[in-house]
Protein backbone atom coordinates (compact mmCIF):
# COMPACT_ATOMS: atom_id res chain seq x y z
CA UNK A 1 0.00 0.00 0.00
CA UNK A 2 1.34 3.49 -0.68
CA UNK A 3 -0.91 5.49 1.82
CA UNK A 4 -0.41 5.92 5.20
CA UNK A 5 -3.77 6.69 6.00
CA UNK A 6 -6.32 4.84 3.91
CA UNK A 7 -9.54 5.83 3.30
CA UNK A 8 -12.57 4.06 1.22
CA UNK A 9 -15.82 4.78 0.77
CA UNK A 10 -19.26 3.28 -0.84
CA UNK A 11 -21.10 5.56 -3.06
CA UNK A 12 -24.66 3.58 -3.92
CA UNK A 13 -27.27 5.75 -5.96
CA UNK A 14 -30.50 6.08 -3.67
CA UNK A 15 -32.56 4.53 -6.51
CA UNK A 16 -33.40 1.30 -4.86
CA UNK A 17 -32.41 -0.71 -2.39
CA UNK A 18 -29.31 -2.46 -2.32
CA UNK A 19 -28.75 -6.26 -3.71
CA UNK A 20 -26.03 -8.32 -3.26
CA UNK A 21 -23.40 -6.89 -5.09
CA UNK A 22 -23.68 -3.75 -3.77
CA UNK A 23 -22.97 -4.88 -0.08
CA UNK A 24 -20.69 -7.34 -1.08
CA UNK A 25 -18.60 -3.49 -2.84
CA UNK A 26 -19.83 -1.98 0.83
CA UNK A 27 -18.55 -5.01 2.69
CA UNK A 28 -14.68 -5.35 0.79
CA UNK A 29 -14.49 -1.25 1.03
CA UNK A 30 -14.68 -1.79 5.09
CA UNK A 31 -13.11 -4.57 5.32
CA UNK A 32 -9.94 -2.97 3.72
CA UNK A 33 -9.99 0.08 5.77
CA UNK A 34 -10.58 -1.76 8.91
CA UNK A 35 -7.60 -3.99 7.84
CA UNK A 36 -5.35 -0.93 8.01
CA UNK A 37 -7.06 1.00 10.61
CA UNK A 38 -8.07 3.50 8.31
CA UNK A 39 -11.78 5.33 7.71
CA UNK A 40 -15.03 3.64 5.81
CA UNK A 41 -16.89 6.95 4.07
CA UNK A 42 -20.42 6.70 3.00
CA UNK A 43 -21.47 8.87 0.05
CA UNK A 44 -24.81 9.15 -1.86
CA UNK A 45 -24.66 9.49 -5.53
CA UNK A 46 -27.87 11.15 -6.22
CA UNK A 47 -27.63 13.21 -9.15
CA UNK A 48 -30.82 11.20 -10.69
CA UNK A 49 -33.14 13.40 -9.42
CA UNK A 50 -36.13 11.54 -11.74
CA UNK A 51 -34.90 8.12 -9.64
CA UNK A 52 -33.47 9.35 -6.25
CA UNK A 53 -35.81 8.95 -3.56
CA UNK A 54 -35.15 9.51 0.14
CA UNK A 55 -36.91 6.18 1.76
CA UNK A 56 -34.34 4.47 -0.69
CA UNK A 57 -31.35 7.20 1.16
CA UNK A 58 -32.98 5.97 4.60
CA UNK A 59 -33.14 1.79 3.54
CA UNK A 60 -29.56 1.97 2.55
CA UNK A 61 -28.54 3.35 6.15
CA UNK A 62 -30.71 0.97 7.74
CA UNK A 63 -29.40 -2.01 5.53
CA UNK A 64 -25.62 -0.96 6.15
CA UNK A 65 -26.33 -1.00 9.91
CA UNK A 66 -28.19 -4.31 9.95
CA UNK A 67 -25.02 -5.53 8.12
CA UNK A 68 -22.61 -3.62 11.15
CA UNK A 69 -21.16 -1.85 8.11
CA UNK A 70 -20.62 1.27 9.53
CA UNK A 71 -19.18 4.25 8.66
CA UNK A 72 -16.72 7.05 10.17
CA UNK A 73 -18.09 9.77 7.76
CA UNK A 74 -20.44 10.47 5.44
CA UNK A 75 -24.08 10.77 5.24
CA UNK A 76 -25.79 10.99 8.38
CA UNK A 77 -22.38 11.12 10.47
CA UNK A 78 -20.89 14.48 8.96
CA UNK A 79 -17.21 15.32 8.08
CA UNK A 80 -15.17 17.73 7.06
CA UNK A 81 -15.43 17.12 3.07
CA UNK A 82 -19.19 17.70 3.10
CA UNK A 83 -21.87 17.24 1.86
CA UNK A 84 -21.70 13.89 0.82
CA UNK A 85 -24.90 13.92 -1.43
CA UNK A 86 -23.76 14.85 -4.94
CA UNK A 87 -27.19 16.78 -5.34
CA UNK A 88 -26.15 19.09 -2.36
CA UNK A 89 -22.22 19.65 -4.04
CA UNK A 90 -23.99 21.73 -7.35
CA UNK A 91 -21.47 25.25 -6.88
CA UNK A 92 -18.62 22.44 -6.04
CA UNK A 93 -18.49 21.06 -9.30
CA UNK A 94 -19.22 24.27 -11.16
CA UNK A 95 -15.98 25.27 -9.85
CA UNK A 96 -14.29 22.32 -11.56
CA UNK A 97 -15.86 22.58 -14.56
CA UNK A 98 -14.82 25.94 -14.78
CA UNK A 99 -11.22 25.32 -14.37
CA UNK A 100 -11.22 22.62 -17.06
CA UNK A 101 -12.90 25.10 -19.33
CA UNK A 102 -10.08 27.87 -18.43
CA UNK A 103 -7.67 25.10 -19.34
CA UNK A 104 -9.52 25.06 -22.83
CA UNK A 105 -10.03 21.07 -22.09
CA UNK A 106 -14.27 21.52 -22.51
CA UNK A 107 -16.63 22.22 -25.37
CA UNK A 108 -20.52 22.36 -25.90
CA UNK A 109 -22.10 19.20 -27.73
CA UNK A 110 -24.91 19.82 -29.11
CA UNK A 111 -25.45 16.34 -31.11
CA UNK A 112 -28.59 14.55 -29.75
CA UNK A 113 -29.46 11.15 -28.51
CA UNK A 114 -30.99 9.56 -32.57
CA UNK A 115 -27.84 11.61 -33.68
CA UNK A 116 -25.13 9.80 -31.03
CA UNK A 117 -26.78 6.46 -31.54
CA UNK A 118 -26.43 6.23 -35.59
CA UNK A 119 -22.75 7.31 -35.11
CA UNK A 120 -22.55 4.34 -32.98
CA UNK A 121 -24.10 2.12 -34.56
CA UNK A 122 -22.08 3.02 -37.83
CA UNK A 123 -18.54 2.37 -35.85
CA UNK A 124 -19.88 -0.69 -34.55
CA UNK A 125 -20.63 -1.86 -38.15
CA UNK A 126 -17.35 -0.96 -39.14
CA UNK A 127 -15.39 -3.11 -36.61
CA UNK A 128 -14.71 0.27 -35.05
CA UNK A 129 -14.89 1.03 -31.26
CA UNK A 130 -17.69 3.43 -30.57
CA UNK A 131 -16.56 6.92 -29.13
CA UNK A 132 -17.74 10.21 -30.08
CA UNK A 133 -16.45 11.37 -33.41
CA UNK A 134 -15.84 15.27 -31.92
CA UNK A 135 -17.55 16.63 -34.66
CA UNK A 136 -18.87 19.33 -31.98
CA UNK A 137 -15.65 19.86 -31.30
CA UNK A 138 -14.74 21.17 -34.72
CA UNK A 139 -17.96 23.77 -34.28
CA UNK A 140 -17.04 27.54 -34.54
CA UNK A 141 -17.90 30.22 -31.74
CA UNK A 142 -20.49 31.59 -34.41
CA UNK A 143 -21.76 27.90 -34.51
CA UNK A 144 -22.15 27.50 -31.22
CA UNK A 145 -23.83 31.12 -30.55
CA UNK A 146 -26.39 29.88 -33.35
CA UNK A 147 -26.91 26.31 -31.79
CA UNK A 148 -27.80 28.17 -28.62
CA UNK A 149 -29.94 31.05 -29.96
CA UNK A 150 -32.24 28.26 -31.35
CA UNK A 151 -32.66 27.22 -28.05
CA UNK A 152 -30.20 24.19 -28.10
CA UNK A 153 -28.91 23.08 -24.47
CA UNK A 154 -25.26 21.83 -25.17
CA UNK A 155 -24.34 18.88 -23.34
CA UNK A 156 -20.10 19.33 -21.45
CA UNK A 157 -17.80 17.21 -22.96
CA UNK A 158 -14.13 16.50 -21.98
CA UNK A 159 -11.46 16.81 -24.49
CA UNK A 160 -9.54 13.62 -24.66
CA UNK A 161 -5.56 14.13 -25.62
CA UNK A 162 -4.60 12.12 -28.40
CA UNK A 163 -1.67 9.82 -28.85
CA UNK A 164 -1.83 9.45 -24.87
CA UNK A 165 -1.67 6.27 -23.26
CA UNK A 166 -3.46 6.21 -19.82
CA UNK A 167 -1.79 3.72 -16.94
CA UNK A 168 -2.19 2.36 -13.60
CA UNK A 169 -2.09 -0.12 -11.86
CA UNK A 170 -4.92 -2.03 -10.28
CA UNK A 171 -4.65 -3.86 -6.94
CA UNK A 172 -6.32 -6.94 -8.36
CA UNK A 173 -5.38 -7.11 -12.13
CA UNK A 174 -2.07 -5.35 -11.99
CA UNK A 175 -1.03 -3.26 -14.89
CA UNK A 176 -2.97 -1.40 -16.70
CA UNK A 177 -3.01 0.59 -20.45
CA UNK A 178 -5.80 2.49 -22.27
CA UNK A 179 -5.15 4.48 -25.53
CA UNK A 180 -6.58 8.17 -25.37
CA UNK A 181 -7.54 7.66 -28.90
CA UNK A 182 -9.73 4.93 -28.25
CA UNK A 183 -11.67 6.62 -25.64
CA UNK A 184 -12.90 9.88 -27.40
CA UNK A 185 -14.31 12.95 -25.99
CA UNK A 186 -16.96 12.15 -23.11
CA UNK A 187 -19.96 14.17 -21.35
CA UNK A 188 -18.96 15.55 -17.98
CA UNK A 189 -22.15 17.58 -17.65
CA UNK A 190 -25.54 16.43 -19.20
CA UNK A 191 -27.83 18.54 -21.84
CA UNK A 192 -30.08 19.12 -18.53
CA UNK A 193 -27.02 20.64 -16.63
CA UNK A 194 -26.95 17.60 -14.49
CA UNK A 195 -23.59 16.08 -13.66
CA UNK A 196 -22.21 13.08 -15.34
CA UNK A 197 -20.78 10.07 -13.27
CA UNK A 198 -17.24 9.93 -14.32
CA UNK A 199 -16.54 13.84 -13.43
CA UNK A 200 -19.03 13.42 -10.12
CA UNK A 201 -16.92 10.58 -9.01
CA UNK A 202 -13.58 11.16 -9.81
CA UNK A 203 -13.67 14.49 -8.68
CA UNK A 204 -15.71 13.84 -4.95
CA UNK A 205 -13.28 10.67 -4.16
CA UNK A 206 -10.18 13.50 -4.60
CA UNK A 207 -11.76 16.24 -2.36
CA UNK A 208 -13.08 13.67 0.13
CA UNK A 209 -9.44 11.96 -0.06
CA UNK A 210 -10.38 8.51 -0.77
CA UNK A 211 -7.02 6.85 -1.12
CA UNK A 212 -8.56 3.19 -2.08
CA UNK A 213 -11.93 2.56 -4.05
CA UNK A 214 -12.66 -1.16 -4.72
CA UNK A 215 -15.34 -1.42 -7.54
CA UNK A 216 -17.22 -3.93 -9.21
CA UNK A 217 -15.14 -4.92 -12.97
CA UNK A 218 -17.72 -3.31 -15.02
CA UNK A 219 -16.16 0.04 -14.08
CA UNK A 220 -13.05 -0.74 -14.90
CA UNK A 221 -13.10 1.07 -18.41
CA UNK A 222 -14.41 4.17 -16.67
CA UNK A 223 -11.13 4.67 -14.65
CA UNK A 224 -8.60 5.76 -17.35
CA UNK A 225 -11.63 8.69 -18.04
CA UNK A 226 -11.66 9.47 -14.59
CA UNK A 227 -7.63 9.80 -14.27
CA UNK A 228 -7.59 12.06 -17.20
CA UNK A 229 -10.31 14.16 -15.44
CA UNK A 230 -8.15 13.96 -12.07
CA UNK A 231 -4.73 14.54 -14.16
CA UNK A 232 -6.25 17.39 -15.97
CA UNK A 233 -7.54 19.22 -12.53
CA UNK A 234 -4.25 18.23 -10.47
CA UNK A 235 -6.49 16.02 -8.16
CA UNK A 236 -5.13 13.08 -6.36
CA UNK A 237 -5.63 9.50 -7.90
CA UNK A 238 -6.85 7.07 -5.65
CA UNK A 239 -6.12 3.16 -6.16
CA UNK A 240 -8.59 0.94 -7.79
CA UNK A 241 -9.69 -2.50 -7.20
CA UNK A 242 -12.00 -4.19 -9.69
CA UNK A 243 -13.67 -6.80 -8.19
CA UNK A 244 -15.11 -9.45 -10.22
CA UNK A 245 -18.70 -9.96 -10.30
CA UNK A 246 -21.31 -12.12 -9.32
CA UNK A 247 -23.07 -14.42 -11.36
CA UNK A 248 -26.07 -16.82 -11.07
CA UNK A 249 -26.15 -20.56 -12.23
CA UNK A 250 -25.78 -19.39 -16.44
CA UNK A 251 -22.57 -17.68 -15.73
CA UNK A 252 -24.21 -14.21 -16.30
CA UNK A 253 -24.41 -11.19 -13.90
CA UNK A 254 -26.87 -12.08 -10.67
CA UNK A 255 -30.16 -10.71 -11.11
CA UNK A 256 -33.70 -11.40 -9.78
CA UNK A 257 -34.16 -13.66 -12.57
CA UNK A 258 -31.59 -15.87 -10.90
CA UNK A 259 -33.29 -15.07 -7.41
CA UNK A 260 -31.24 -12.18 -6.36
CA UNK A 261 -32.90 -10.64 -3.42
CA UNK A 262 -31.99 -6.84 -1.60
CA UNK A 263 -30.61 -7.04 1.70
CA UNK A 264 -33.97 -6.18 3.24
CA UNK A 265 -35.34 -8.86 1.66
CA UNK A 266 -33.09 -11.21 3.35
CA UNK A 267 -33.71 -9.37 5.88
CA UNK A 268 -37.21 -10.38 6.23
CA UNK A 269 -36.72 -13.75 5.21
CA UNK A 270 -34.87 -14.45 8.37
CA UNK A 271 -31.29 -13.96 7.75
CA UNK A 272 -28.80 -13.08 10.07
CA UNK A 273 -26.26 -10.77 9.23
CA UNK A 274 -23.41 -12.62 9.88
CA UNK A 275 -24.59 -15.46 7.94
CA UNK A 276 -24.75 -12.45 5.04
CA UNK A 277 -21.64 -11.15 5.51
CA UNK A 278 -19.52 -14.41 5.76
CA UNK A 279 -21.21 -15.07 2.72
CA UNK A 280 -20.43 -12.24 0.38
CA UNK A 281 -17.32 -12.15 2.21
CA UNK A 282 -15.90 -15.16 0.16
CA UNK A 283 -17.36 -14.33 -3.12
CA UNK A 284 -14.68 -13.10 -4.82
CA UNK A 285 -12.12 -13.12 -1.67
CA UNK A 286 -10.02 -16.25 -0.41
CA UNK A 287 -9.50 -17.12 3.04
CA UNK A 288 -8.77 -20.62 2.85
CA UNK A 289 -11.39 -21.87 5.57
CA UNK A 290 -15.16 -21.72 6.58
CA UNK A 291 -14.54 -20.91 9.65
CA UNK A 292 -17.69 -18.16 10.96
CA UNK A 293 -15.64 -14.99 11.76
CA UNK A 294 -16.84 -11.89 12.93
CA UNK A 295 -16.55 -8.16 11.27
CA UNK A 296 -12.97 -7.61 13.16
CA UNK A 297 -11.71 -11.44 12.38
CA UNK A 298 -12.67 -10.96 8.83
CA UNK A 299 -10.92 -7.64 8.66
CA UNK A 300 -7.74 -8.74 9.82
CA UNK A 301 -7.31 -12.00 7.15
CA UNK A 302 -8.46 -9.28 4.43
CA UNK A 303 -5.86 -8.75 1.69
CA UNK A 304 -6.42 -7.14 -1.37
CA UNK A 305 -4.23 -9.90 -2.95
CA UNK A 306 -6.44 -12.44 -2.48
CA UNK A 307 -8.92 -11.03 -4.44
CA UNK A 308 -10.07 -13.10 -7.28
CA UNK A 309 -10.21 -12.38 -11.16
CA UNK A 310 -12.90 -15.03 -11.71
CA UNK A 311 -16.51 -14.38 -11.32
CA UNK A 312 -18.14 -15.57 -7.97
CA UNK A 313 -20.72 -17.49 -8.34
CA UNK A 314 -23.95 -17.29 -6.71
CA UNK A 315 -24.96 -20.52 -4.59
CA UNK A 316 -27.80 -20.44 -2.53
CA UNK A 317 -26.46 -23.56 -0.95
CA UNK A 318 -23.50 -21.60 1.00
CA UNK A 319 -25.51 -19.62 1.90
CA UNK A 320 -27.75 -21.15 3.91
CA UNK A 321 -24.79 -22.77 5.29
CA UNK A 322 -23.48 -19.30 6.66
CA UNK A 323 -27.04 -19.19 7.92
CA UNK A 324 -26.87 -22.26 9.94
CA UNK A 325 -23.24 -21.14 11.13
CA UNK A 326 -24.40 -17.41 11.99
CA UNK A 327 -27.49 -19.08 14.60
CA UNK A 328 -24.78 -21.31 16.13
CA UNK A 329 -22.15 -18.90 16.92
CA UNK A 330 -25.54 -15.68 17.85
CA UNK A 331 -25.38 -14.44 21.29
CA UNK A 332 -28.84 -16.48 22.91
CA UNK A 333 -30.20 -12.86 23.68
CA UNK A 334 -29.75 -12.27 19.60
CA UNK A 335 -31.69 -15.22 18.87
CA UNK A 336 -34.53 -14.23 21.18
CA UNK A 337 -35.07 -11.14 19.67
CA UNK A 338 -34.70 -12.72 16.38
CA UNK A 339 -37.58 -15.57 17.20
CA UNK A 340 -39.88 -12.61 17.14
CA UNK A 341 -43.30 -11.57 18.59
CA UNK A 342 -45.26 -15.00 18.18
CA UNK A 343 -42.43 -17.54 19.63
CA UNK A 344 -42.45 -14.43 22.69
CA UNK A 345 -46.05 -14.89 23.29
CA UNK A 346 -45.53 -19.06 23.63
CA UNK A 347 -42.06 -19.28 25.03
CA UNK A 348 -42.82 -18.54 28.93
CA UNK A 349 -40.10 -16.00 29.60
CA UNK A 350 -38.34 -17.58 32.17
CA UNK A 351 -37.63 -20.61 29.74
CA UNK A 352 -36.26 -18.65 26.47
CA UNK A 353 -32.75 -18.89 27.42
CA UNK A 354 -33.21 -22.93 28.04
CA UNK A 355 -35.55 -22.86 25.27
CA UNK A 356 -33.20 -21.40 22.64
CA UNK A 357 -30.42 -23.21 24.19
CA UNK A 358 -32.18 -26.33 23.10
CA UNK A 359 -33.46 -25.36 19.74
CA UNK A 360 -30.37 -23.79 18.35
CA UNK A 361 -28.94 -26.43 16.58
CA UNK A 362 -32.11 -27.48 14.71
CA UNK A 363 -32.98 -24.31 13.45
CA UNK A 364 -32.53 -21.46 10.08
CA UNK A 365 -35.20 -19.20 10.29
CA UNK A 366 -37.41 -17.70 12.81
CA UNK A 367 -40.37 -19.89 11.62
CA UNK A 368 -38.41 -23.10 12.72
CA UNK A 369 -38.31 -22.03 15.96
CA UNK A 370 -41.75 -20.73 15.83
CA UNK A 371 -42.29 -24.48 14.78
CA UNK A 372 -40.47 -26.02 18.12
CA UNK A 373 -42.71 -23.48 20.07
CA UNK A 374 -45.40 -24.82 19.00
CA UNK A 375 -44.34 -28.67 19.66
CA UNK A 376 -42.80 -27.72 22.78
CA UNK A 377 -45.87 -25.84 24.42
CA UNK A 378 -48.75 -26.40 22.89
CA UNK A 379 -51.18 -29.04 23.89
CA UNK A 380 -52.14 -30.50 21.05
CA UNK A 381 -49.60 -32.35 18.62
CA UNK A 382 -49.78 -32.95 15.41
CA UNK A 383 -48.57 -36.14 14.17
CA UNK A 384 -48.07 -37.55 9.91
CA UNK A 385 -49.30 -40.32 8.99
CA UNK A 386 -46.06 -42.08 8.79
CA UNK A 387 -45.52 -41.05 12.51
CA UNK A 388 -48.70 -42.19 13.48
CA UNK A 389 -47.95 -45.47 12.04
CA UNK A 390 -44.02 -45.89 13.67
CA UNK A 391 -45.85 -45.15 17.11
CA UNK A 392 -48.45 -47.31 16.68
CA UNK A 393 -45.94 -50.26 15.42
CA UNK A 394 -44.34 -49.81 18.71
CA UNK A 395 -44.82 -52.89 21.62
CA UNK A 396 -48.14 -53.04 23.21
CA UNK A 397 -46.54 -52.33 26.43
CA UNK A 398 -44.09 -49.88 25.47
CA UNK A 399 -46.22 -46.51 26.52
CA UNK A 400 -47.39 -48.20 29.94
CA UNK A 401 -43.73 -48.33 30.59
CA UNK A 402 -43.09 -44.62 29.45
CA UNK A 403 -45.72 -43.54 32.01
CA UNK A 404 -44.11 -45.43 34.87
CA UNK A 405 -40.58 -44.33 33.44
CA UNK A 406 -41.86 -40.62 33.45
CA UNK A 407 -43.47 -41.22 37.01
CA UNK A 408 -41.00 -42.13 38.38
CA UNK A 409 -38.22 -40.26 37.24
CA UNK A 410 -40.03 -36.69 36.07
CA UNK A 411 -38.53 -35.26 32.99
CA UNK A 412 -35.21 -36.52 33.42
CA UNK A 413 -34.88 -37.79 29.87
CA UNK A 414 -32.28 -40.43 30.17
CA UNK A 415 -33.21 -42.10 33.75
CA UNK A 416 -36.87 -42.06 31.78
CA UNK A 417 -35.16 -43.89 28.58
CA UNK A 418 -33.20 -46.61 30.60
CA UNK A 419 -36.01 -46.98 32.96
CA UNK A 420 -38.28 -47.61 29.68
CA UNK A 421 -35.01 -50.16 28.09
CA UNK A 422 -34.93 -51.93 31.84
CA UNK A 423 -39.00 -52.54 32.16
CA UNK A 424 -39.30 -53.48 28.42
CA UNK A 425 -36.12 -54.93 27.10
CA UNK A 426 -36.23 -52.39 24.23
CA UNK A 427 -33.52 -50.33 23.40
CA UNK A 428 -31.51 -48.25 20.41
CA UNK A 429 -33.50 -47.25 17.61
CA UNK A 430 -36.60 -49.06 18.61
CA UNK A 431 -36.73 -47.16 21.37
CA UNK A 432 -35.41 -43.37 21.18
CA UNK A 433 -37.50 -43.06 17.72
CA UNK A 434 -41.35 -43.75 19.20
CA UNK A 435 -40.26 -41.86 22.17
CA UNK A 436 -39.41 -38.69 20.25
CA UNK A 437 -42.22 -39.31 17.94
CA UNK A 438 -44.72 -39.60 20.72
CA UNK A 439 -43.15 -36.58 22.81
CA UNK A 440 -42.54 -34.14 19.77
CA UNK A 441 -44.14 -35.19 16.47
CA UNK A 442 -40.96 -35.27 14.90
CA UNK A 443 -38.30 -38.04 14.33
CA UNK A 444 -35.67 -35.89 14.61
CA UNK A 445 -34.73 -32.69 16.64
CA UNK A 446 -33.21 -30.94 19.44
CA UNK A 447 -31.61 -33.13 22.22
CA UNK A 448 -34.66 -34.67 24.00
CA UNK A 449 -32.46 -34.09 27.24
CA UNK A 450 -32.87 -30.49 27.18
CA UNK A 451 -36.61 -30.94 25.22
CA UNK A 452 -38.58 -32.44 27.68
CA UNK A 453 -37.83 -30.08 30.71
CA UNK A 454 -39.26 -27.58 28.84
CA UNK A 455 -42.45 -30.07 27.54
CA UNK A 456 -43.12 -30.75 31.26
CA UNK A 457 -44.37 -33.78 33.32
CA UNK A 458 -48.16 -32.92 32.61
CA UNK A 459 -47.68 -32.41 29.00
CA UNK A 460 -45.50 -35.32 28.65
CA UNK A 461 -47.70 -37.50 30.14
CA UNK A 462 -50.70 -36.76 28.28
CA UNK A 463 -49.02 -37.12 24.77
CA UNK A 464 -47.52 -40.59 26.22
CA UNK A 465 -51.52 -41.41 27.22
CA UNK A 466 -52.68 -40.81 23.94
CA UNK A 467 -50.83 -44.16 22.26
CA UNK A 468 -51.51 -46.54 25.64
CA UNK A 469 -54.35 -47.80 23.85
CA UNK A 470 -54.45 -47.08 20.01
CA UNK A 471 -53.02 -51.01 18.74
Amino acid sequence: MTHTTIKTRFAPSPTGHIHLGNARTALFNLLLARRHEGMFLLRMEDTDAERSREEFIHSIEVDLRWLELDWQEGEGVGGEHGPYRQSLRGEIYQHYYARLDSSGLTYPCFCSPQELAVSRRAQLNAGEPPRYSGRCARLSLEERQRRLEQGMAPALRFRVPKGHTIEFTDLVRGPQRFRSDEIGDFIIRRADGTPAFFFTNAVDDALMKVTHVVRGEDHLANTPRQLLLLDALHLPRPEYAHISMITGGDDTPLSKRHGSLSVAALREAGFLPGAIVNFLARMGHYYGHDEYLDLSQLAAQFDVGRLSHAPAAYDDSRLLFWQREAVCHARGDELWSWAGAEVHAIVPEEEAEAFIAAVRGNVLMPDDILQWARIVYRDELELGRSEVALVQGADGDFFRHALAALALHGTDFMALAGEIRRRSGVKGKALFLPLRVALTGRRDGPEMGRLLPLIGFERARQRLERWVNTR
